[in-house]
């Protein structure tokens, strides 16, 4: 049985110290060019050495995203990227292009490389042909099902390790091969720079009816292409019976508090498992209750067991519904009470939750509010002010304090 790695997203420092705090056994992250997601603010060459350090100190591995489908214009300079990523000390590059899988294999032939969902593998002869040429793991199109996998696990070498999604956002197109964003707003969607058109409400207009909308739906429009978030938690026997080597968590786009609170749930579920490896696990009911706690577009399987097609997996609302709010971070415990640093504005008496690595949330109610000069206080409207409330107990330095919205 493989015990599989829990892969995190990881779109700055910050969420890259969320990733590692709570579970991850390794990040992916972008450089400054060449990666899949262009919003977050990525890691420059000196930024990138210090994250690798800091996640080799903690056993966690760094993999590199180079998975942009690259034009004539992104091989300037590609020795010098490949180059200074190897010396960043990266485990591994995320590659969908043949040529980028040459040149990397060129310019630094140590560092393994892991074939992104881009390429589109939907095959185990793909797979082998990949592993041929010198592949390391292939990420598999996010299009198969649990039946699918399984079947190129059986058919590739045991080296071979094989990446799936688990959690987070889902895309209309194949693989997420688009051009709608191209199309729609000149932004270059496999370049990382997708404007999210297909999250966009839409209605019908006819042509000799210019500027009269027709809504799809009987009473309004609808985001007809805004598929449903990918949520596998409550599916762990059957993904690692499949034989997938990595779970990965979609969102480099995300917050920290995404980051932490998904890739804690994750690795709960998947240590639950491995204490008790029986076919009808299931997480606790905590660790399910965390997947409303962050941001989602609501939940699906994907295509792990069957096509979506009655329900298309469609998310009838706009944006992210996002219930839960950060308003504290945890500095120490000390004589009674828990020292915090301001997040978001709150009050006494609110009820909060302290979410820790690898424990259920602590439910309490703000009591006894104090400032850093011990005066009693009601409130805390300054961000990053420090503050105190009354503990019964201790919980580990940096952990976040949430209240639901």
């Amino acid at each position: 049985m493989i015990r599989p790695e829990l892969l995190a997203p990881a779109g700055d420092m910050e969420r890259l110290n969320a990733a590692v705090r709570y579970g991850a056994d390794a990040v992916y992250l972008g450089a400054t060019r060449l990666g899949m997601r262009s919003a977050p603010q990525n890691f420059d060459a000196d930024a990138l050495a210090q994250a690798v350090g800091f996640c080799h100190q903690k056993g966690v591995k760094v993999y590199l995203t180079a998975n942009v489908l690259a034009h004539n214009r992104d091989l300037d300079g590609i020795e010098a990227y490949f180059r200074t990523a190897s010396d960043a000390g990266v485990d591994a590059f995320i590659i969908s292009d043949l040529g980028l899988f040459t040149l990397a294999r060129r310019y630094a032939p140590q560092i393994d490389i892991h074939i992104s969902t881009q390429m589109g593998v939907t095959n185990y002869e793909a797979a082998n042909t990949l592993y041929e040429m010198g592949a390391k793991r292939v990420v598999l199109a996010r299009e198969l099902s649990l039946d699918e996998i399984a079947a190129v696990r059986a058919k590739v070498p045991a080296g071979l390790e094989i990446e799936c999604f688990v959690h987070g956002a889902m895309c209309v197109s194949f693989s997420g091969r688009c051009l709608l964003s191209n199309y729609l707003t000149g932004r270059d969607s496999n370049h990382g720079d997708c404007a999210q058109p297909c999250r966009w409400q839409y209605a019908l207009m006819e042509q000799t009816r210019p500027g009269e909308y027709f809504p799809v739906f009987e009473d309004e429009g609808t985001y007809i292409m805004n598929s449903n978030d990918m949520c596998l938690i409550e599916h762990i026997p059957e993904l690692v019976n499949a034989g997938i080597t990595s779970f990965k968590i979609e969102g480099r786009a995300k917050s920290a508090y995404y980051t932490a609170v998904a890739t804690n749930a994750y690795r709960a579920a998947l240590d639950g498992y491995f204490k008790n490896p029986a076919d009808d696990y299931r997480p606790q009911p905590w660790i399910l209750e965390e997947m409303n706690k962050m941001s989602n577009r609501g939940y699906c399987t994907g295509f792990f067991f069957g096509d979506p097609k009655e329900d298309a997996h469609i998310f009838t609302a706009g944006g992210y519904k996002r219930d839960w709010r950060v308003v504290a971070m945890v500095e120490r415990c000390e004589n009674g009470r828990l020292w915090l640093t301001q997040r978001n504005r709150f009050f006494e008496n609110d009820e909060i939750e302290i979410l820790s690595p690898g424990r259920e949330p602590i439910r309490l109610t703000a009591a006894d509010m104090k400032n850093d000069a011990d005066e009693k206080i009601d409130c805390v409207p300054h961000p990053m002010m420090p503050f105190s409330i009354a503990f019964d107990g201790c919980v580990p330095h940096g952990s976040l304090v949430r209240m639901a919205c």
